[in-house]
């Protein structure tokens, strides 16, 4: 990128007003506190920094905790909402609209500056950063990186509309902010769930080798983009519904599908574990506006060289029967109490496994990641940045132009090679007819499959 990217103005974005709030961070959301989360959505024209950063303090009212820092008493993480800004910084970047969308799963993309986040636990580091890059052919890409302490997908996208609405001179939406997570959760939790915790306390075997894991996870893998059409997504529905005798979801169905056909080109023939994070918002009737990480978890166990049919209708099954059979949030805190909240540091989620190639699926899909208008200007690609990439960890959402799912998945180096070849390609697209229309982005942008 020769001199690019070259840095134009940065500042810290801050609310007029700030409350002092302090939020207790509960168990899901310390669970999750050395993670962050980047994202980046592009934009076919310019945006005005000075109306961002002003529709940003604005949001930043709504929801003080994106301005504020974590702190640790007696082994508890906090939330102090102080008002300590957001960082926003502008880039002149040369890459085209095109070029940055092929970019954006890469390490080193710079669209985004990823929240250091174990060291923010200590404080006085910033929780979400933004990075706006007006790149070559006048297009832009709007990168933000968010402490996962803070909340969930869901949060953050109460974030962006909030974000949107006060930049486009809208009422801004209802925010729920609960100050103690755990407390909050117990008046609603059923007196019984699945028993079976969402997190282990792995051997010192064990964690030496997800040590290298994370040493090495630069060198040893790589993400793959997969973009699945409308009209390629209705037939794998029908034709997997069809062949489970039931009808399965979207949702259902993309995920046995990308699993299974990853499964094959690996020539895996075990048993493998799924883990699919699940919003519990909607089970334990919570208001969708409540803010912080509302997660759990469904565990498949799925069968050696399962079809997709069979494993479409075990996700459909935990779905429907989750508040009973998955739900563990009770099962997580007596959990916590048997082993001490000193040693909660040295655990790790079920989900990350990656000796035994257990796949986690997260579905960001519905949750109005296309609805954060600027100006009027809707975004035409929306993805996960490149951050640190561990294998075996998936994400699905909206397409192009808000049309479609891209499937975006971390692969060991080989199998992601693999997944790119014709045989590969033929696989993951075998539900997409020669005719089917594809957005411009998914023609322009070649390193999406």
């Amino acid at each position: 990128m020769s001199a690019w990217p070259e840095l134009r103005d940065t500042r810290t974005v801050r609310a007029q007003s700030t409350t002092g709030t302090v939020v207790r961070c509960g168990l899901v959301d310390t669970m999750l506190a050395d993670l962050a989360v980047s994202v980046v959505y592009f934009f076919e024209r310019p945006l005005d920094e000075e109306r961002l950063a002003e529709g940003l303090a604005r949001a930043l009212e709504l929801l003080p905790t994106f301005a504020g820092r974590l702190r640790t008493r007696d082994d508890q993480l906090e939330i102090v909402c102080d008002n300590s800004g957001v960082p926003l910084e502008v880039y002149d970047v040369g890459d085209t609209l095109a070029e940055a969308m092929g970019r954006v799963t890469l390490p080193g993309s710079g669209l985004v500056d990823q929240v250091d986040a174990s060291a923010a636990r200590s404080g006085g580091l910033p929780l979400l950063t933004v990075r706006l890059s007006r790149l070559g052919d006048g297009a832009a890409a709007l990168g933000c990186s968010w402490h996962h302490a803070l909340g969930d997908v869901q949060t953050f996208m109460l974030l962006m509309r909030a974000w949107s609405a006060a930049v486009e001179q809208l009422p801004l939406p209802e925010a729920v902010l609960v100050q103690d997570q755990d407390a909050y959760l117990e008046r609603v939790l059923p007196p019984q769930d699945c028993g079976r915790p969402g997190f282990r306390l792995p051997s010192p075997q064990e964690a030496a080798v997800l040590r290298r894991e994370f040493e090495s996870a630069t060198r040893a893998n790589r993400t793959v983009q997969v973009y699945f059409g409308d009209a390629e997504i209705r037939r794998m529905r029908e034709e997997l519904s069809a062949a489970a005798g039931q009808k399965l979801s979207v949702g259902d169905v993309l995920c046995a599908h990308a699993v299974s056909t990853i499964r094959r080109l690996d020539e895996d023939t075990e048993a493998r574990h799924l883990t699919m994070p699940v919003n519990v918002r909607r089970p334990l009737d919570l208001p969708a506006a409540t803010v912080g990480n509302l997660l759990s978890e469904i565990h498949l166990l799925c069968p050696p060289q399962a079809p997709p049919e069979q494993i479409a209708v075990a996700i459909r099954s935990a779905v429907e029967d989750f508040t009973r059979s998955h739900l563990n949030l009770r099962a997580n805190l007596a959990f916590l109490e048997a082993i001490g909240r000193s040693r909660f540091r040295d655990c790790v989620p079920l989900g990350f496994d990656p000796e035994r190639r257990r796949f986690t699926f997260s579905n960001w899909s519905r949750f109005g990641a296309y609805e954060a208008a600027f100006a009027g200007q809707r975004p035409v690609f929306f993805s996960p940045a490149g951050n640190l990439p561990l294998p075996w960890v998936s994400w699905m959402v909206e397409g192009f132009e808000g049309t479609g799912a891209l499937f975006t998945v971390v692969l060991p180096t080989r199998l992601a090679a693999r997944l790119r070849t014709p045989e590969g390609r033929a696989a993951l697209h075998r539900f997409r007819a020669q005719e089917d229309p594809l957005p411009q982005g998914a023609e322009s942008v070649r390193k999406v499959l």
